[in-house]
């Protein structure tokens, strides 16, 4: 089996993270930068497959649009996919006409308009059309957010706008993209905050620091987690064990072994009483009580009891579970929407998700109808 998909994400309870490990190293399916955006894009729907080890793509309804002719392939993004022919990349529309020839040593997906490429081990940007719009010359880059990309050249990162000018010079030992108007940054192994002029804003002083999210950014300081305004001043005084960034008006929080939820001014909205829990997700958050994993509401409420072996956060309706180590996918209202029965399956993105029954993958759709599964 020609496997395409990324294996599931691994958690732990110390901190969640999303762990994109290839099941075959063959392909990689989810480029850079192409995150699910909210609802159905229909216009970039187009979901790849594996056949014969190229890549081709189906529609929603399953029927073959582009032939599988690649080497390598991405989701699209901005109308545009990254494929590989041999070992050089380029990009596709949603036609599988190439648009940009493979020329480069490795490419990822299309923020703000520009994709960031590797060429001769060198970081450029291209725009849609491939025209170069900053050569490439940098040690690293990362994408554009926010109208910056952040950079890095003789060990130092700094900025540069969508010309390719320098806004802000190479001089941080670390840094992070911008996010609500200020970027992290380290200097003397401190964290602070600069704005878009690349000056400081809020001085390096605290152990760690996360982006700003909804208008507050998580810090770490003297091993206690709290959260600072966009003046640098304390919202919420370092007090707690643990704590994620804010996610539609709530902050999960860790005290005394339990995980709770706070809103923007402190107060604490759900008590500490999980044993893990993580951020909420179009409404709904997961939360574990002992072994199992249910789903709550913004009220603490129960709205699918912790009944589950693993589950993740909800992504287009749908929250993909386990029980048994078999895989299914429950709805909104915590009922089954597709009972489990895969062997492995991954979110849904842009109406479909994709699954692996008995050795063969495939994608499925909401009421858990095979859309394409790969032939014996």
């Amino acid at each position: 089996m020609n496997s395409t998909f990324y294996s599931e994400r691994m958690k732990n309870v110390a901190k969640k993270q999303l762990s994109l490990l290839l099941t075959s190293g063959l392909i990689a399916l989810f480029a850079f930068g192409c995150s699910p955006a909210p609802g159905i894009n229909k216009t970039e729907a187009l979901h790849p497959i594996a056949v014969d080890y190229k890549i081709g793509y189906i529609n929603l309804a399953g029927e073959v649009v582009i032939n599988p002719q690649f080497d390598e392939g991405s989701y699209f993004s901005d109308g545009l996919a990254k494929i590989a022919l041999g070992q050089r990349y380029g990009y596709i529309n949603t036609a599988g006409k190439i648009v940009i020839n493979p020329q480069y040593d490795q490419c990822y997906g299309f923020e703000e308009g520009l994709a960031l490429v590797k060429l001769d081990g060198k970081y450029g940007y291209i725009d849609a059309t491939g025209a170069v719009v900053v050569n490439a010359q940098y040690d690293d880059g990362w994408f554009f957010s926010e109208g910056l990309a952040r950079i890095k050249t003789g060990g130092k990162y700094g900025y540069i706008d969508k010309r390719g000018a320098m806004v802000i010079d190479p001089q941080f030992d670390t840094a992070e993209d911008f996010a609500d108007g200020l970027a992290r940054i380290v200097i003397g192994g401190r964290y602070g905050f600069i704005d878009k002029t690349g000056k400081i804003v809020i001085n390096p002083q605290f152990d760690s620091a996360y982006d700003f999210s909804e208008g507050f950014a998580r810090v770490w300081t003297a091993n206690k987690y709290g959260f600072i305004s966009k003046n640098g001043g304390y919202a919420v005084n370092p007090q707690y064990d643990y704590a994620e960034s804010f996610s539609e008006g709530l902050a999960v929080i860790q005290q005394d072994s339990r995980y709770g939820y706070i809103d923007n001014a402190g107060k604490i909205i759900i008590n500490p009483q999980f044993d893990y829990a993580e951020s909420f997700s179009e409404g709904l958050a997961m939360v574990r009580m002992g072994t199992r994993y249910g789903f709550i509401d913004k009220q603490g409420k129960y709205v699918a009891n912790p009944q589950f072996d693993a589950a993740w956060e909800f992504s287009e309706g749908y929250a993909l579970v386990r029980v048994d180590d078999k895989y299914g996918f429950i709805n909104k209202v915590g009922k089954y929407a597709v009972i489990p029965q895969f062997d492995n399956a991954w979110p849904f993105k842009n109406g479909l998700a994709p699954v692996v029954q008995d050795f063969r993958e495939g994608y499925v759709n909401g009421n858990g109808e095979y859309v394409w599964r790969e032939e014996e």
